[in-house]
């Protein structure tokens, strides 16, 4: 695992690289997926085509799933989850909350997770049963607050019917717990439970690539990670959070219809 992990962060590193020194001043979208909202913009492409090419010269029999097309089975058990733009719209808009994501599994199970975020100036890595890093030091997430005091993070999806169903859930939510944040990237909100910056995160609609390497990276640092009570996060919904935080918010959003539009 520790050669996929160095492959893993040498791909972030040049990806995260292109997109934050090859931004063009004129960025535009270049199409868009679910909604007419929901962009890729050039540089989502160059930077999987980045990854891939990198990847795949070292390791030519594994396999990739990719946001923006890349798909092939591989022989050797080990697959590549990508997302090489997670936050492509704060991207697009100059803002700074945006990563690259690569994790690899290994016969379905996801051993190792890098998640770049280059304006901050960090990154996250995860090695299943390694613990989690931030720059090289120990990431912990902190322990469960009371309900009331969780600082709780939150992403919307981009087709309107999904959005006001997510409305209503954030609506019921709020007046529970600290407060709420929306940060862009799914990414990054997961690595945010992991170094206890957010308490506790929940979105629906999430793809693979969106969450494999948060995921990881959150579980590592001590956080309990899921979907539907008894169910793996998935694109139904994905909760993160430490025990004692992440039951009573799984509950309340299995009783909300979270898991649904």
């Amino acid at each position: 695992m520790a050669g996929l992990l160095e492959i893993a962060l040498e791909a972030a590193r040049r990806a995260g690289a292109l997109l934050r020194d090859g931004r063009p001043a004129d960025l535009g979208v270049a199409a868009t997926k679910t909604s007419p909202i929901d962009v890729v913009t050039e540089m989502d492409i160059a930077a999987e085509k980045l990854i891939t090419t990198y990847i795949g010269q070292l390791r030519p029999a594994d396999g990739f799933l990719g946001e923006e097309g890349a798909s092939s089975e591989g022989t050797s058990g080990v697959r590549w989850v990508i997302d090489p733009l997670d936050g492509t719209v704060n991207y697009l808009y100059g803002l700074p909350s945006w990563a690259v994501s690569i994790a690899a599994e290994r016969d379905g199970e996801v051993i190792v997770g890098v998640v770049e975020a280059p304006m901050r100036g960090e990154t996250y890595q995860a090695v299943r049963g390694g613990g989690a890093f931030v720059n090289g030091a120990p990431a912990r997430c902190r322990p469960a607050p009371a309900f009331s005091h969780a600082l709780v993070g939150t992403g919307f999806g981009y087709l309107a019917e999904r959005r006001a169903a997510q409305a209503e859930v954030v609506r019921a939510l709020v007046p529970q717990v600290r407060d709420i944040r929306r940060g862009g990237s799914a990414a990054i909100d997961l690595a945010d439970v992991g170094c206890g910056r957010l308490d506790a995160y929940f979105e629906r609609g999430l793809n693979p690539w969106d969450l494999a390497a948060g995921a990881l990276f959150a579980r590592e640092a001590g956080a309990l990670t899921g979907g539907r009570p008894g169910e793996p996060a998935s694109g139904e919904l994905t909760v993160a959070g430490p025990s004692g935080l992440f039951e009573p918010l799984q509950e309340l959003l299995e009783g909300l219809g979270a898991w649904h539009d």
